[in-house]
């Protein structure tokens, strides 16, 4: 993969979480000057996959970058999720067409299986999937085969065992889950380390949590340092770590990219005083109770209550972290003004079956409607 020693830029353009007009349709214009910003700066990472925003994240990047730059100019990277996004193997291996009408791109440069884990891996192996990655790699179709995952280290290990042939493997790395019982972020890169296999990181800023820390946590950085953003401590702990392939950070403004950039266009490694640091940061947060939900909604999309169960979470939290609970409240009253409320939870489970952080979604709702209804 020449291309991996050739990237001195580890900053990766997620675009997970772009930013939304008020009707809901993506904001174009802010998207096209962040891609400009973007690759003004030498970066060339794009992240996208079929699911995010119905689809309406690959058509973003289709109408904001491939339409507008040179192929050659920049990589893009999209997802496969035979997860919850595919009741068959036809249904499954067709995502890569439509994710390559959508994008308008002759290939893809990194093709992933998405959100692999302990609860889901024996679908993707009944699917032929990792097979299916291969063929479309001997026609020229992807140039990389990887996978994400969400799961324990003895399962990456095992697929990694199964399946050398994977090129990279992308995983959920930050400073709080670094030591995190649940999601593991230590070892899960340690087993993706000893199979030599380079890492994309997503989630460095745990879902925008670590760009405005509870005020425990911002105290000890600002203390540190308080000339630069708290983002900027998430994101320069993982792109310090060895094989990194680029760091993803799910940009929703301008101002965050004009951020991102401003430490990463010249990216230095956390010195051995910043590491200790990020140390007492993390105690810090890790002895704060909260739900620990990513907002990366893959809940929402069979919820039969349509419960916008990321946002109830984070209105919960607002009370958990902060001790803001008129705000929480407020927040909770925004999230649940066109949808189901927590109380409306039927309990049918599909949610907790798609989470990646294997959350106990039904119980947690049930503690919000208690405390927010």
């Amino acid at each position: 993969m020449s291309y991996l020693g050739e990237n001195t830029k580890k900053l990766g353009f997620g675009l997970m979480r772009l930013p939304h007009l008020e009707n809901g349709e993506n904001d174009i214009e802010q998207v096209k000057a962040m891609v400009d910003k973007f690759m003004a700066a030498g970066c060339t990472y794009f992240d996208t996959a079929f699911v995010y925003d119905g689809g309406k994240s690959e058509l973003a990047a289709n109408e904001c970058l491939v339409q507008r730059y040179p192929r050659e100019s920049f990589t893009i990277a999209t997802k496969l999720n035979a997860g919850h996004a595919a009741n068959t193997e036809e249904e499954a291996k067709q995502q890569f067409w439509t994710s390559k009408e959508r994008l308008g791109v002759d290939y893809i440069d990194f093709y992933l299986l998405h959100a692999l884990g302990d609860d889901n891996i024996e679908k993707y192996e009944r699917f032929h999937l990792f097979e299916y990655q291969q063929e479309l790699k001997a026609k020229g179709l992807i140039k990389h085969a990887g996978f994400s995952f969400h799961g324990s280290p003895e399962c990456l290990d095992k697929i990694l065992t199964d399946h050398p042939e994977e090129e990279f493997v992308q995983l959920q790395i930050n400073y709080v889950d670094w030591e995190d019982k649940g999601v593991q972020s230590r070892a899960v890169y340690e087993v993706a380390r000893k199979h030599n296999k380079p890492v994309v990181v997503m989630e460095p800023i745990k879902g925008g949590a670590l760009a405005n820390p509870p005020e425990a946590v911002a105290e000890i950085l600002k203390a540190a340092n308080p000339d630069v953003s708290y983002a900027s401590w998430a994101v320069r702990f993982v792109a310090s770590l060895d094989g990194m392939l680029t760091v993803l950070s799910g940009m929703s403004k301008l101002e965050q990219m004009e951020d991102n950039l401003s430490y990463m266009t010249d990216f230095q490694p956390l010195s051995e005083e910043e590491q200790e640091v990020i140390a007492k940061a993390r105690e810090a947060f890790n002895n704060i109770p909260q739900i620990p939900c990513t907002a990366c909604r893959y809940c929402t999309d069979g919820c039969p209550m349509q419960i916008n169960i990321p946002q109830v979470f984070a209105a919960r939290n607002m009370q958990l972290v902060w001790n803001n609970i008129e705000g929480g409240k407020q927040r909770y009253a925004r999230a649940t003004s066109e949808g189901g409320k927590a109380s409306d939870c039927i309990q049918c489970g599909q949610c907790e079956g798609a989470c990646p952080q294997h959350l106990p979604i039904i119980e947690l709702l049930q503690e919000c409607a208690a405390n927010l209804e």
